[in-house]
């Protein structure tokens, strides 16, 4: 190797050095500031944590358990009560018309057409209470399904049967 060689090593490594030199320093300087000056908290971080760490559902156990259970589903009853569909209307027409007629009168389903008594005779010849129970608690058959309460679970038991009995004296 040359002198000059050598002489450009020589300075290149002390270049180098200087400028690992200054990158320590600049490090150690902001990290000084940052002490000195931290980041001010963002304000929805502690509602972030806070709901990550609610908990997602209640536990029952025990007799205060099943006591928190019963007086739940009681107000959800009591709910759903209070919420009756169309009014609260009794008229087997009006509900069909707004809900029932959906399926009946299309066939959604595999449900028989209402205009159709050939399909009806052998639901009817069941009684009418089994056609209300169906239609009140849902039934799968190999025509088709029946959703509980015509899919509207607001209905209460008394528009239920209103309405089967409506559709009954129309088939018959």
């Amino acid at each position: 190797m040359t002198k000059t060689d050598l002489e450009f090593l020589k300075r290149f490594s002390m270049l180098i050095g200087v400028l690992a030199l200054m990158a320590v320093a600049f490090i150690l300087l902001a990290l000084y500031i940052y002490a000195k000056n931290p980041a001010a908290p963002s304000p929805v971080a502690e509602k972030v944590v806070a709901d990550r760490l609610a908990p997602v559902g209640a536990s029952y156990a025990g007799e205060t358990g099943r006591a928190a259970m019963l007086a739940a589903e009681e107000a959800r009853k009591k709910e759903a009560a209070s919420r009756v569909a169309y009014g609260g209307t009794t008229d087997g027409k009006v509900i069909y018309d707004q809900l029932c007629g959906a399926c009946h009168n299309s066939g959604a389903g595999g449900a028989p057409l209402i205009t159709d008594k050939a399909a009806w005779a052998p639901r009817i010849a069941q009684g009418a209470d089994t056609l209300v129970k169906h239609a009140t608690e849902g039934y799968t058959g190999r025509a088709g399904i029946m959703p509980a309460r015509g899919g509207n679970p607001s209905l209460n038991d008394e528009q239920v049967k209103a309405s089967v009995l409506w559709m009954i004296d129309q088939v018959k």
